[in-house]
C-alpha cells in the first residue's frame, strides 16, 4: 500500500508543485498556494492584485482586486473570481499552470473546480497585466486564455463586453456566488438587464413596455459589442451610450451589476479612498424586478435604501428572506360573492396579465376578476391616450414586481375574502426588516476521510458550539436593537413612507429642528429657507413656503420631481411636512450658499467658476436627457445653484418644474409665465411651445454671468456707462458683451476679454476656457430655439476644452 501512495504523492508534485515567485507571474509548472499569503500576482502599475480571497468560513475564490481602497480581510474591491460558485478549501487548493499549458484550480489538492481547457506545445505564462486583466500567453506572445473574456459582476475600462459576456450580480451583501440579476446582449442584440430567478424571470431594462426603437436601441447591427473607455464614455452597438457625471478624468473605474439590480458605474475617489456612483441605470431601486420575491410590494426609502412589505393578508413566506415574498394568511374561495377588494393606493404590479378591457368601470374590472378562479387582483388606472381618453382594467393571475413608482396615477385591488375587508382596511401593514439573508449555505463536498484523535475532535466540537453560541447572541441583540430603533416610527409615519418615498415630517419636529424659524439663510419668491439641525444630527435646509394656499402647486411640484432624481450635480431632499397649512421641504445643507451669494460678495477663483460651469451643465443634461422622464426646470438662475463644501454645484428649486414623458413631440402649453426676468428665453413672451432649451437659454445668462460678474437684473436698471459717467440706453446683458466684441472686431483689438471679465478675478483666469465659456453662452441665448445646442452637447463642448487644456 505504501509504493502506490508514494507514486500518487510524486505525480502530484510533478503536475503541480509548490508555489513560485509570484513578481514576474506564474509559470509553467508552478502554482499558488492558498496557504501561503505571498503568492499574489500584482500588475505592474501597482493597481490590481490577484490570488486568493476568503469568501466564507474556511471557503477561498481565486480572485482580481483593486489595492485601493486598501484591501483587508473584510472589505476588497473585487472585479473577477475564477470559482465563485465553488469555493475552495483552505488547506492544500492551489492554482497550478501545468506543463501542458493548461490552468488549473484544485479543490484541497485534488478536485479539479475550475479550468481553462487551454493545451500549449510551448512553455506559458500567467501575467497580471495593466487594467486588471489576467492573461494566459505561451513564449511566443500568444494569448491562450484571458480574464477579459468571462466577466463575473464587473467590467473594467477597455474590456471588450460581447455576446458571449454575461455580468452576474453577487447572491447577496458577503455571498459572492451568482445571483439574479444579468447585464447581457439578448437574441435582438440589445444590451438588457434580466432578472432570472429560481421560479421566474423577466427582462426589466430597457422598459419592457416600449418598443426597442422607442427605448433609443437599435436592432439592426450585428457585432454586438460594448466598451467603456478610460475617460467615462460608454458606448454599445444598440445605440446605448452614457458619459460617467466626471468624463474626461482618468481615474479608476468599473461598471459593476450590483446586487440590487441595478447596473452603476463606480470611480474612485483617490483623496478619500471611497469609490462613488458616477452613473447608474435609473435612480429607483425598486424599478428591479423580483427585488423582493412574488406578492410584495417595494418600496424606496431616501438614505435608506429599498424596503420589502406585504400587502394586507399576506406574511413573508421566510421571515429571513425577502427573495420568496409573500403568502396569503387566508384562502380565496371561487364563489363571485365571497370575494372582496382592498384598495392599494398607487402601487403596481407588473406582467402576468390575464388580458386587457378598455372602457369599463371600477365595478365591471370587479366583476370581472370575481369570475377568474385565479385571479389576484387588478390594476385600474385612467390613460390619457391621443384619442380617446378611457379607463382600462388589467386582471393578474400574479403578483410579481410589486413597488410604489414616483407618480404612479393607478391603483391595485387586491382580491381578498369578503369577510375580512373591513378589518384590512382599518390595519396599517409595517415594513419588516431583514435580519439575516441565508448567507451561509452548505456545500456539496467529498474529501479521504482522515482519522482524527477523539481528544482533538472534542476540543474542536467544544470551540465550535461556543463560537456558535456567541454568533447567535451578537445576531438577537443586532436584531433587537434594529426592531426597537424601528419601533419607534409610528404607524402613520411608516404609511407616508410608503405612500410617497419621502419621510414626512410634523410641523412641531421642523419648529424644533429650526429653533422656532430663527436661522434664515435666504429667500425667494417662493418661500424663505432656514438652517436646521434634524433629530438624527443632520443639518438640512427647510424651505418654507410664504403662502401655503398660493404655493401648494408648486410644493406638489418639487416634491414629485425630486422623487425621481439622482445625480451628483442635483440637490438632494430628504422629506417634507403638509402639516394643516403648513408647506415646508426638507434639503440637505450646502455649506457655501447660493453661487448668487458668491458672486456678489466672495471672490470665486476661475477654476472654482469653471466648475461650477460644467456641473451644472451635467445636472441639466441629466434632467433634460436622462431621467425616465424629460424634467424642465423653467427657472435657471445663480440663486438656484447651490455650492456644498468643496464648490460643488447642486442645481435646486424645482417648484417651477414641469414634466414630458420621454419621446413626447406635442409639447402642452403652460398656463403661464414661468421663470425670472432677465434668465427668460423668448418663447415666454411670444406664447411658443416650450421645450428644454428655455432652460438652455438660462444656463447661457448664468454662463455669462460667472463671466462677467454681472447680473442681467442688474443691467437692465442700470443701463451701461459710454465712458464719460453718463448712462446710455438700457442693454441687456447679451447685447451688452456682444457690444464689446464687435468694437473690438472695429478697430482690431484685443481689449474686450479685459473689458467684460470680472474686476474681482484681478485678471487671474484661463484666457482659452474663458473663451470657450463665452462661445458656449452665445450658442445658449439664440434667439431661435432650434439654433441653441442641448445641455448634453454643452457639456461635450465645455469637457473637449478641458480635455485639450489637460
Amino acid at each position: 500500500m505504501a509504493k502506490p501512495l508514494i507514486l500518487i504523492i510524486i505525480c502530484l508534485f510533478l503536475c503541480c508543485p509548490l508555489s513560485s515567485s509570484s513578481s514576474d507571474g506564474v509559470w509553467a509548472s508552478s502554482s499558488l498556494s492558498v496557504e501561503s499569503a505571498g503568492d499574489v500576482l500584482t500588475s505592474p502599475d501597482g493597481i490590481f492584485s490577484a490570488g486568493f480571497r476568503p469568501v466564507g468560513l474556511n471557503a477561498y475564490s481565486f480572485a482580481i482586486w483593486f489595492n485601493k481602497p486598501s484591501c483587508n480581510a473584510i472589505s476588497c474591491t473585487i472585479v473577477w473570481m475564477a470559482n465563485r460558485d465553488q469555493p475552495v478549501n483552505g488547506k492544500g487548493s492551489r492554482l497550478c499552470l501545468q506543463k501542458s499549458g493548461n490552468l488549473v484550480l484544485k479543490d484541497a489538492g485534488h478536485i479539479i473546480v475550475w479550468e481553462t481547457k487551454t493545451i500549449s506545445v510551448s512553455p506559458t505564462q500567467l501575467k497580471l497585466e495593466n487594467g486588471g486583466n489576467l492573461v494566459l500567453r505561451d513564449s511566443r506572445g500568444r494569448k491562450l486564455w484571458q480574464s477579459y473574456d468571462s466577466p463575473t459582476d464587473t467590467l473594467l475600462p477597455l474590456q471588450p463586453f460581447t455576446e458571449n459576456s454575461r455580468l452576474i450580480s453577487s447572491k447577496s451583501q458577503g455571498n459572492y456566488s451568482s445571483g439574479y440579476y444579468q447585464l447581457y446582449f439578448d437574441t435582438d442584440n440589445v444590451l438588457c438587464l434580466l432578472y432570472k430567478g429560481p421560479e421566474f424571470s423577466s427582462v426589466y431594462w430597457p422598459s419592457p413596455w416600449l418598443l426597442r426603437w422607442e427605448a433609443g436601441r437599435s436592432t439592426f447591427n450585428n457585432s454586438k459589442i460594448a466598451v467603456l473607455d478610460s475617460l467615462g464614455n460608454f458606448s454599445s452597438t444598440d445605440n446605448f451610450t452614457f458619459l460617467s457625471s466626471d468624463y474626461g478624468s482618468r481615474v479608476p473605474r468599473m461598471l459593476k451589476m450590483d446586487l440590487d439590480g441595478n447596473i452603476r458605474l463606480y470611480s474612485l475617489n483617490e483623496n478619500e479612498e471611497k469609490w462613488v456612483v458616477s452613473w447608474q441605470a435609473f435612480p429607483q431601486p425598486c424599478m428591479a424586478h423580483g427585488c423582493c420575491g412574488p406578492n410584495s410590494i417595494c418600496i424606496y426609502v431616501p438614505n435608506s435604501g429599498r424596503k420589502c412589505s406585504c400587502p394586507p393578508g399576506y406574511i413573508m413566506a421566510d421571515p429571513t428572506d425577502w427573495s420568496l415574498g409573500c403568502q396569503p394568511e387566508f384562502k380565496l374561495s371561487c364563489n363571485e360573492t365571497e370575494v372582496g377588494y382592498l384598495k392599494l393606493r398607487h402601487v403596481e404590479y407588473y406582467g402576468y396579465d390575464y388580458n386587457m378591457y378598455p372602457n369599463v368601470t371600477l365595478e365591471d374590472c370587479k366583476r370581472i376578476c370575481s369570475e377568474l378562479c385565479d385571479c389576484k387582483g387588478f390594476q385600474f388606472r385612467f390613460i390619457k391616450a391621443h384619442e380617446p381618453d378611457g379607463t382600462y382594467c388589467y386582471p393578474k393571475t400574479q403578483l410579481l414586481n410589486g413597488h410604489r413608482p414616483p407618480n404612479f396615477n393607478a391603483d391595485f385591488y387586491l382580491k381578498v375574502p369578503k369577510a375580512t375587508v373591513p378589518f384590512y382596511n382599518n390595519s396599517v401593514q409595517d415594513i419588516k426588516l431583514q435580519c439575516s439573508n441565508k448567507l451561509v449555505q452548505p456545500l456539496e463536498r467529498h474529501y479521504s476521510k482522515r482519522h482524527v484523535n477523539e481528544s482533538v475532535r472534542f476540543a474542536l466540537w467544544s470551540a465550535s458550539a461556543v463560537g456558535a453560541v456567541e454568533i447567535l447572541t451578537i445576531v438577537l441583540v443586532w436584531c433587537f436593537l434594529i426592531r426597537t430603533r424601528d419601533d419607534k416610527i409610528s404607524p402613520m409615519a411608516r404609511y407616508h413612507l410608503v405612500t410617497t418615498g419621502f419621510r414626512k415630517f410634523s410641523y412641531s419636529e421642523l419648529k424644533k429642528a429650526t429653533n422656532s424659524f430663527s436661522e434664515e439663510i435666504g429667500r425667494g419668491a417662493g418661500g424663505i429657507v432656514y438652517k436646521a439641525t434634524l433629530s438624527d444630527g443632520r443639518v438640512a435646509a427647510i424651505k418654507r413656503l410664504v403662502d401655503a394656499n398660493k404655493g401648494e402647486a408648486e410644493f406638489l411640484a418639487e416634491v414629485n420631481t425630486i422623487g425621481k432624481l439622482n445625480h451628483m450635480n442635483l440637490i438632494d431632499m430628504w422629506g417634507y411636512c403638509a402639516d394643516g397649512k403648513h408647506r415646508l421641504l426638507v434639503y440637505e445643507y450646502m455649506e457655501h450658499g447660493s453661487l448668487a451669494e458668491n458672486l456678489c460678495f466672495k471672490a470665486l477663483d476661475w477654476k472654482t467658476r469653471f466648475g461650477i460651469a460644467l456641473g451644472t451643465a451635467r445636472g441639466l443634461a441629466y434632467l433634460h436627457e436622462e431621467c425616465l422622464e424629460w424634467v424642465l426646470h423653467c427657472d435657471i438662475k445663480p440663486q438656484n445653484i447651490l455650492l456644498d463644501s468643496k464648490y460643488q454645484p447642486k442645481v435646486s428649486d424645482f417648484g417651477l418644474s414641469w414634466l414630458l414623458n420621454r419621446g413626447d413631440i406635442n409639447y402642452s402649453k403652460f398656463s403661464r409665465i414661468r421663470g425670472t426676468r432677465g434668465y427668460m428665453a423668448p418663447e415666454w413672451v411670444f406664447n411658443l411651445p416650450i421645450t428644454s432649451k428655455v432652460d438652455v437659454y438660462s444656463y447661457g445668462i448664468v454662463l455669462l454671468e460667472l463671466v462677467t460678474g454681472r447680473s442681467p437684473a442688474a443691467m437692465g436698471i442700470n443701463g451701461s456707462s459710454d465712458g464719460s459717467g453718463s448712462k446710455t440706453e438700457q442693454r441687456t446683458l447679451v447685447a451688452w458683451v456682444k457690444g464689446h466684441m464687435a468694437t473690438a472686431e472695429e478697430n482690431i483689438g484685443e481689449t474686450w476679454k479685459q473689458e467684460i471679465i470680472d474686476p474681482k478675478l484681478k485678471g487671474e483666469y484661463d484666457e482659452g476656457e474663458m473663451l470657450n465659456l463665452v462661445a458656449a453662452a452665445l450658442r445658449c441665448v439664440q434667439e431661435d430655439r432650434d439654433a441653441r445646442p442641448t445641455m448634453g452637447e454643452v457639456v461635450e463642448m465645455l469637457l473637449r476644452h478641458e480635455c485639450h487644456c489637460c
